[in-house]
């Protein structure tokens, strides 16, 4: 057991075909590999952490999510390389998803911090970011 590592990541989404179609591609660029799989859900796994989306019931769909309430702000994943961060950033693109802070991509968490960031099909906040 590695004490403190996060074991998963529970997502309540609008559309879970969305998020699926969003999440699948992005997830296996970055190593995760298809987990479990049921009619409300689907996971996906790297090495002993995983990260689940889960369709919201209708009657809790009323109030979108927004990143500046409280609760969850992004998720930030480690990219292997400059070089992965760009390939993701133009397979973004042609996915027709927006960049943020594109007027400062790559650098806009700063000089020293090359990475990407975009929203999901619920606006949640993504980022890549290399070493």
């Amino acid at each position: 057991m590695r004490q403190g590592l996060i074991h998963h990541i529970e997502l309540y989404v609008s559309n879970l075909k969305n998020s699926i179609d969003f999440w699948g591609w992005f997830l296996n660029e970055l190593g995760y590999e298809p987990f479990q799989k049921w009619e409300r859900g689907q996971s996906w796994k790297l090495e002993e952490t995983y990260i689940v989306f889960v369709q919201a019931e209708d009657r809790f769909l009323d109030i979108p999510y927004h990143r500046c309430r409280v609760g969850l702000n992004h998720l930030a994943f480690h990219a292997h390389s400059r070089q992965q961060v760009d390939k993701i950033t133009d397979k973004l693109k042609e996915k027709g998803v927006k960049i943020l802070y594109s007027d400062q991509h790559p650098f806009a968490g700063g000089d020293e911090y090359y990475a990407v960031y975009f929203e999901d099909p619920d606006r949640i906040k993504v980022e890549l970011v290399a070493p």
